[in-house]
Formats: structure tokens, C-alpha cells, sequence
């Protein structure tokens, strides 16, 4: 689970990072207010859309790793149960089995 909250916090610093970046070197850069202003805008609207596609990535990604674990403990508890009974099975046999022991040895012993 930490490399999930790793790869989450180092998009966060990245998308962040990226931003400073970008305001810093429009800000510092040769131009007029007007065509910074557009720039910026345009800047703006990419890292909007590059949001965007990281944020569905990062969801289709859990989505499908919620589908899997769902699948997997499905599979288990499958497993699980199956292993229950058969022991269970098996647990009434060994029993019955005893109990003949039990009772066989009681009806051979001579009445004293």
C-alpha cells in the first residue's frame, strides 16, 4: 500500500513542481503583459488537462486494483470454505470411527 501513497505524493510534487516551473519562467521571461498573460492562460488550460488525465489514470488504475483484490478475497473465501467442510468431513469420520472403537471394545469386554 506505501508505494500507492509514494506514487501518489510524488504526482502531487510533480504536477506542483511543474506549475512553479512554468508561473516562474513566465514570469522572468522577455515579454509583454499581454502576450504573458495569454501564455500563462494556455499553460494553465494544459496543466488543467494534464490534471485531468493523471487523475483518470490513477483511478482506472484503482478501480481495477479494488476489482482484483475483490476477486482474489472472493477466491479465498471460496477456497476457505471449501477447505472448512471438507475438514468438517473428515472430522465426522475420524469421529464415527472412533465411536465404533469405542463401543466395539465396551460390547467384547466380558461381564464380570
Amino acid at each position: 500500500m506505501s508505494d500507492h501513497d509514494e506514487f501518489g505524493a510524488f504526482l502531487v510534487g510533480f504536477v506542483v513542481g511543474g506549475l512553479a516551473g512554468a508561473v516562474t519562467a513566465l514570469l522572468l521571461a522577455p515579454q509583454s503583459g499581454e502576450e504573458t498573460r495569454t501564455v500563462i492562460k494556455e499553460k494553465a488550460i494544459e496543466l488543467k488537462d494534464i490534471a485531468a488525465d493523471s487523475y483518470n489514470e490513477v483511478y482506472d488504475k484503482a478501480d481495477d486494483l479494488v476489482k482484483t483484490t475483490k476477486d482474489k478475497a472472493e477466491d479465498l473465501v471460496k477456497v476457505t470454505r471449501d477447505k472448512a467442510e471438507e475438514l468438517s468431513r473428515k472430522g465426522q469420520v475420524v469421529l464415527e470411527e472412533q465411536k465404533g472403537k469405542v463401543l466395539g471394545k465396551k460390547e467384547t469386554k466380558p461381564a464380570a
